[in-house]
């Protein structure tokens, strides 16, 4: 980093902090993040320095890296912190440590102040997938049965990229992404071909049916807006052919859940991130080891991944299934045993259900 000198005294000038921002952020491009991760950075710096020069009494252009004390950082971030989210709080948090981590290593800076700011600890993360045993089914059911209330109802598109969410646990922006030519191989060894967070790939298998959803939902799209179709296309595109976004992506999926009439099954603030979960959820309960949750979720770390184990281990299920409390409970209740067949008859148990007792 280039640093002016003062024509009068031929020392250096005070370091701008906005000019050392984007220094910074130059400097985070060799690591390709993506572009909504830059704007990221760039918001919560600047959002926090306008804090800053706000306390400060001072312009936000004016406010140099020598200003930027640890108790100034402290009462910025405290005045940010007011309307936010912790998640929100930790992140810039986390942007201003390897802001000034940056600026020590280019000798700009004598220390980094961020230990004086204190950051929240966020709680465990608990998955939240599909509320109700049968709802992917029954929502998949329902979009085949036919369309939704819609405008210009595409009922294949709607089940293609529902069943995509749900089978191979997407996030929204890799959904978005994805392009014709990112599935490949022969039919019934179809794979896809995802870029996921710090432009990582990862390569996802996708089965007979799915394959079959995809390739339907394509051949409708031929005939409706009359085009023969690029490998470079987008894969998924709106009611007008052009590449969904992000909103129209959300808008979609809320609607088939109310077409389903499982609405009230989506965990509050999760919309196709529920889709991911259930995806992941799924894999636990049958089985899957954390690293093969990893690979297909594209987590970078095991931790994120040992979330779904921890919520669905059988082990745990067993421990409590163990309570002495349950037998008693069996027999009042005709419940079956964990050895014994669940009744499929549809009758009611021989046992007869114990009354509430009288006073």
């Amino acid at each position: 980093m280039s640093v002016a000198l003062d024509s009068q005294t031929n020392h250096p000038s005070p370091l701008r902090t906005t000019e050392a921002i984007e220094e910074y952020l130059i400097a985070r491009r060799t690591a390709k993040p993506s572009p909504h991760t830059i704007a990221a950075y760039r918001r919560d710096l600047n959002t926090v320095l306008d804090h800053a020069a706000h306390i400060h009494r001072t312009d936000p252009t004016a406010l140099t890296i020598g200003d930027l004390t640890g108790p100034l950082l402290r009462q910025a971030f405290a005045d940010f912190a007011t309307d936010r989210a912790a998640s929100s709080v930790l992140r810039a948090w986390s942007t201003w440590n390897g802001f000034f981590s940056f600026l020590v290593s280019e000798n700009l800076v004598n220390g980094n102040p961020m230990p004086a700011v204190s950051r929240p600890r966020l709680p465990a993360r608990q998955p939240k997938p599909l509320m109700g045993e049968d709802t992917p089914e029954r929502l998949l059911q329902a979009l085949a049965d036919g369309c939704r209330k819609a405008r210009d109802p595409w009922p294949q598109r709607d089940l293609a990229v529902l069943a995509l969410a749900l089978l191979t646990g997407l996030r929204s922006a890799e959904m978005l992404s994805l392009t014709i030519e990112s599935f490949s191989g022969r039919p019934g060894e179809r794979r896809v071909r995802v870029i996921g967070k710090g432009g990582k790939t990862r390569s996802l298998p996708v089965e007979t049916p799915l394959e079959i959803l995809i390739d339907a939902y394509l051949d409708t799209r031929r005939t409706r807006f009359a085009t023969t179709l690029k490998s470079t296309d987008a894969l998924l595109v709106d009611n007008r052919g052009n590449p969904l976004q992000r909103g129209g992506l959300q808008y979609l999926v809320r609607q088939c859940y109310r077409h389903a009439g499982v609405y009230d099954r989506v965990a509050q603030g999760t919309l196709v991130h529920a889709l991911r979960h259930t995806f992941a959820t799924r894999l636990a309960e049958d089985g899957a080891s954390v690293t093969e949750i990893m690979r297909l979720l594209g987590h970078a770390s095991i931790t994120s991944s040992q979330s779904y184990i921890d919520v669905t281990a059988q082990a745990q299920r067993e421990a409590a299934r163990a309570n002495r409390t349950y037998g008693v409970l069996r027999r009042l209740t005709g419940a079956p045993t964990p050895d014994t067949p669940h009744n499929t008859t549809g009758e009611a148990p021989t046992t007869p259900r114990p009354h509430p007792p009288t006073n």
